[in-house]
This record gives structure tokens, C-alpha cells and sequence, in this order.
């Protein structure tokens, strides 16, 4: 995938973004389980790419 934005985007603000996810999909997890099963996946996703991009600059 080339996702040239992506690769202009510094790794923290991803792993920022992936935390806020991770804490927002735990707070409303009893509440809104749909809600829960979009949001952790797309956390890890966000991390996924802030791993990558890190990596990738190396």
C-alpha cells in the first residue's frame, strides 16, 4: 500500500491516535459493543502503521 500522506505523518501522532482509540473502545465496551468491535480494531491498525512508518524511516 502507498499511502503517500501516511508516510508525512511522524509515528507519535499515529501511537497517539491508536492510544486515544484503545482508551475510547475500553470506556464505552460494556456500553456499545459494535461501537468496541470498529474502534480496537482501527486502534491497532493506527499502531500498526505508526510501527511501520518508524521502521521504515530507519
Amino acid at each position: 500500500m502507498n499511502f503517500p500522506s501516511m508516510k508525512n505523518i511522524p509515528p507519535i501522532y499515529l501511537y497517539l491516535i491508536s492510544f486515544l482509540l484503545f482508551v475510547i473502545s475500553d470506556l464505552i465496551k460494556e456500553k456499545s459493543p459494535i461501537f468496541y468491535g470498529i474502534l480496537f480494531p482501527v486502534g491497532s491498525i493506527f499502531f500498526l502503521l505508526g510501527l511501520y512508518n518508524r521502521i521504515s524511516k530507519k
